[in-house]
């Protein structure tokens, strides 16, 4: 007859020291793996946060600049409009350019880096979306401005004041026209959009 091995006591605890240990390694390097990971996606969370801040921050130091800007002309071109319109209102005979006070068009320059660099680095992404949008709308108004001066200094250059103060003025009175109308909403979108970005980073 074959011999017929019968385990020991000895050998059933070992091997249940074994699967223990297996098992405990197994556990362990689980664990390592799981923390390993929830670190690396606590830094990366982190570096986004950072990086929407700093976008945050130099936003706001932007819109300040651009505010300015605008609230520094705004009144001049709702009074330049106003001597515009009289002279272009009035009868050939007595329209005189003396009575329009004009010290340049003197459009807002407006600076667009900080929205340019949360484009390339995506830190939009990274925001709260309701202010991303905030952000993005006011970027699309500021590039509505910048594109009417742009054509109005083109024409400016390519039809000069003296050669038909008529044409040259009713240009300026379209441009006008439409930027008087801009300039106050974009100041209420500048203060709105600095309340949300003071908020966000007060969190």
């Amino acid at each position: 007859m074959p011999d017929i091995h019968v385990p020991n006591l000895d050998e059933h605890a070992h091997a249940g020291k074994s699967f223990l240990k297996i098992a405990l390694e197994v556990l362990l390097i689980g664990t390592g793996v799981f923390l390993g990971l929830m670190g690396e996606q606590w830094r990366e969370s982190r570096h986004h946060r950072e990086l929407a801040e700093s976008a945050l921050h130099r936003f706001r130091t932007e819109i300040e600049a651009n505010r300015k800007a605008v609230a520094d002309v705004k009144d001049y071109h709702v009074q330049l409009r106003k001597e515009i319109e009289a002279y272009l209102a009035a009868t050939p005979k007595d329209r005189t350019t003396n009575s329009i006070h004009m010290r340049g068009v003197r459009p807002a320059f407006i600076e667009q880096t900080a929205w340019e660099l949360a484009v390339a680095t995506q830190a939009l992404t990274y925001m709260d979306q309701e202010l991303a949008f905030a952000l993005s709308r006011m970027h699309l108004y500021e590039q509505v401005y910048l594109q009417l001066t742009q054509g109005m200094l083109q024409a400016m250059y390519l039809r000069p004041p003296d050669e038909n103060p008529v044409a040259f003025f009713t240009m300026l009175d379209v441009y006008f026209a439409d930027t008087t109308g801009g300039e106050p909403k974009l100041i209420d979108m500048y203060d709105d959009a600095v309340k949300q970005i003071d908020r966000a980073l007060s969190r």
